[in-house]
């Protein structure tokens, strides 16, 4: 059996998943509470592994988060996805943490809308970007400071949903806008970024090891 382990740290949940590569979800391990992740991962992998009746030595690849999202948060996931992967020699997948919240939502709305995953960054600024219902990026992944003109001319033509810890703070901002729908307590999860590492691992889709980073986003932005 070839299994995949997902890991979510750059958010403020901790979570890890395994999957089957098939596309079956074998199990999930979470907890929401902010700044635990370091002490907390490896408590939650060990958990998982013992409630699933696997070992490390089972699995076929290392999926994580790869942000954008909180420095720490992504700092620690990258490196334990880095470190198992290294020790087990098995390739590793990162996945877009604003994709994969569009993955878990986008499946339980009906409806012609766009998605718009933002995680709180600091201020009025949020990570963000916008999928259609395919998944398919209408507007790449970018640092945004969020005021009363953003999204204008989307929301002017597209009902969009703005969801995640940063769209908590934009709502008093943006909900004028007729077109502008809010999701409240949505959070990211390792079961999503286990899903499409799936897909990335049917591909054959891996990141190289040696030069493999968190997407920090701020750190590119800042260069331009």
């Amino acid at each position: 059996m070839s299994l995949i382990l997902s890991i979510e740290t750059s958010t403020k949940t901790c979570s890890v998943a395994l999957h089957q590569t098939d596309g079956q979800l074998l199990g999930v391990s979470e907890l929401y509470r902010g700044q635990s992740h370091a002490e907390m991962l490896t408590t939650l992998l060990e958990n998982l592994l013992k409630a699933t009746g696997f070992a490390l030595a089972d699995l076929s690849a290392i999926a994580v988060a790869k942000g954008p999202g909180s420095y720490t948060g992504l700092r620690i996931g990258v490196a334990t996805a880095k470190g198992l992967a290294y020790a087990l020699e098995l390739p590793i997948i990162g996945i877009n943490t604003l994709e994969s919240m569009v993955y878990a939502l986008q499946s339980k709305v009906v409806g012609e809308y766009w998605f718009c995953p933002m995680i709180d960054a600091r201020r009025m600024e949020v990570y963000c970007g916008i999928w259609d219902k395919n998944l398919d990026c209408v507007e790449p992944t970018q640092a945004k400071i969020i005021d009363e003109t953003s999204f204008a001319d989307i929301l002017a033509k597209k009902s969009v949903i703005f969801f995640g810890d940063g769209a908590k703070k934009c709502e008093s901002v943006l909900k004028s806008a007729a077109n502008a729908h809010f999701v409240a307590d949505f959070n990211p999860t390792a079961q999503s970024i286990g899903a499409l590492a799936v897909l990335r691992y049917q591909a054959q889709t891996f990141e190289d090891m040696a030069y493999f980073e968190p997407f920090y986003l701020k750190d590119f932005v800042g260069k331009k």
